[in-house]
């Protein structure tokens, strides 16, 4: 047998050539989720609260209407018919809400014109209780005007398709 000489260690190998840019192609985007990239995040959280108002505005109706008419069977009180009308109103205005939280969420164009009309009865519901002596709710009235402006900002109107 012949001596065999140590053998030495490879000499690192180099990476492999990149391949050339006019054969490379960008990989696919991954697919849109449901819109939410395009939905700014403020009308994300009027969406929410407007959900939330919703429902608890439906929850508070029915019991007012309910209750009302249990203390106008026992008693035969004016209070109970107004505090009738006072919840159908109420309930109304809860399902405006809800259908305000559908159509933001989804970005409907209807959406925009529900929100800003909610928004104004919202501010001339506070101008009346100050008229009438009911005490003026600055923060009604400051939050209306908020999101009353908000709703009129460019990117707001161009996210519900408005320009």
């Amino acid at each position: 047998m012949e001596p065999t000489e140590p053998t030495q260690p490879a000499e690192p190998t180099a990476p492999p050539p990149a391949p050339p840019a006019a054969n490379w192609t960008a990989p696919a985007a991954p697919p849109p989720m449901m819109g939410s990239a395009a939905r700014p995040t403020g009308i994300t959280i009027l969406a929410v609260l407007a959900a939330i108002g919703g429902v608890l505005g439906i929850l508070g109706s029915l019991a007012l209407i309910g209750l009302s008419g249990v203390v106008g069977a026992a008693t035969g009180s004016l209070f109970a018919s107004l505090a009738i009308v006072f919840g159908i109103l109420t309930l109304v205005y809860s399902v405006a809400a809800l259908a305000f939280a559908y159509g933001a969420w989804t970005l409907k164009p209807w959406a925009w014109t529900l929100g800003v009309a909610a928004q104004i009865l919202s501010l001339a519901l506070a101008a009346l209780s100050a008229v009438t002596g009911g005490g003026v709710n600055i923060v009604s009235i400051l939050i209306g005007a908020a999101v009353l402006y908000y709703l009129f900002t460019p990117a707001v109107k161009a996210a519900f398709g408005r320009s």
